[in-house]
């Protein structure tokens, strides 16, 4: 299909675009709901999706749900979705402790009950989930009780994080052959209204300062989520879709992988931010420019209804 980047998808194009994709990867806040509701006709365009023979996948960058939690929303959504779509960093990180560093020993969890779960659910045990309270005498800081069989430092989203777990994971970071993973970068966490929150890059960039090392992340932009989808479900780059209303994560993820890409404009990014990226004659900017654009992924529906 030889049309210029950041394309409005519409008319005939959309037809033509989904005849030349199998498969279908969806971030799912800001794309198919925004908090606790769905997008309005996103549910329906995910089940015809599904059943005029393409698959469909959800990759999220959120580490405080497990695949589980994620399915029985999207169900009470209205979305037609299986356990086994679901693609979260939780997940993702889990498998990649397992799969690609053959991690052998306890993993120190700076992350949500979700992760854990993820982590146990492959076999991988884990210590750190909660707060790590500070009682008692005056703390030697430097030589705080570590756990001999810990052998990988992750780091999610926290709501707990404090002084404490950023020394302890310091600690563990500092002693030889230790990983150390991230689930993702992302330093914000837009919410309705135009408010934000911090987000897990901010905790990851604290650790990574401590403990004067980068993190392996597995969450979009990197490659990583996309090979997990891949070699599960033998998806083919050249015949898959990447839609996602973040370019530094969603739209990049796509380029990074050799995917089509399609920003939609219920969540964050605009136009004008993938059109100053294409002008900017950057080359890692580049990779955040769109393929293509809808205002809502609800704009597909008229080509899968026909």
């Amino acid at each position: 299909m030889s049309v210029s980047k950041c394309t409005r998808l519409s008319g005939a194009l959309v037809k033509q675009l989904l005849d030349s994709v199998d498969s279908i990867l969806f971030d799912c806040d800001g794309v198919i709901w925004r908090g606790d509701q769905a997008i309005p006709g996103a549910p329906q365009v995910i089940n015809l999706l599904k059943e005029n023979g393409k698959r469909v996948f959800f990759v999220t960058n959120n580490s405080t749900k497990s695949r589980k939690m994620y399915a029985d929303k999207m169900t009470a959504l209205g979305f037609d979705v299986t356990e086994d779509e679901v693609f979260g960093t939780a997940y993702c990180c889990a498998m990649y402790l397992k799969t690609v560093c053959k991690l052998e020993g306890k993993v120190y969890l700076i992350g949500s009950n979700a992760m854990r779960q993820e982590l146990e659910a492959v076999g991988i045990q884990q210590t750190g989930v909660g707060p790590d309270h500070i009682c008692g005498k005056p703390i030697d800081w430097a030589n705080v009780p570590l756990d001999p069989e810990v052998k990988a430092v992750v780091v999610g989203f926290d709501e707990h994080f404090s002084y404490m777990k950023l020394n302890r994971a310091m600690q563990y970071l500092t002693q030889q052959g230790c990983l150390f993973v991230g689930t993702n970068r992302d330093t914000r966490l837009p919410l309705e209204g135009g408010k934000a929150v911090p987000g897990t890059g901010c905790l990851l960039q604290a650790v990574e300062t401590a403990a004067q090392r980068e993190a392996q992340t597995v969450g979009k932009p990197n490659h990583f989520m996309f090979d997990c989808v891949a070699s599960q479900f033998g998806v083919k780059a050249d015949r898959c879709l990447m839609v996602g209303d973040r370019l530094d994560t969603d739209i990049l993820l796509g380029s990074n992988c050799g995917l089509k890409t399609l920003l939609t404009l219920t969540g964050v990014s605009t136009v004008a931010d993938a059109e100053a990226h294409q002008k900017s004659g950057c080359p890692e900017r580049q990779g955040m420019v769109p393929d293509y654009y809808v205002e809502s992924i609800a704009d597909l529906l008229p080509a899968l209804q026909g």
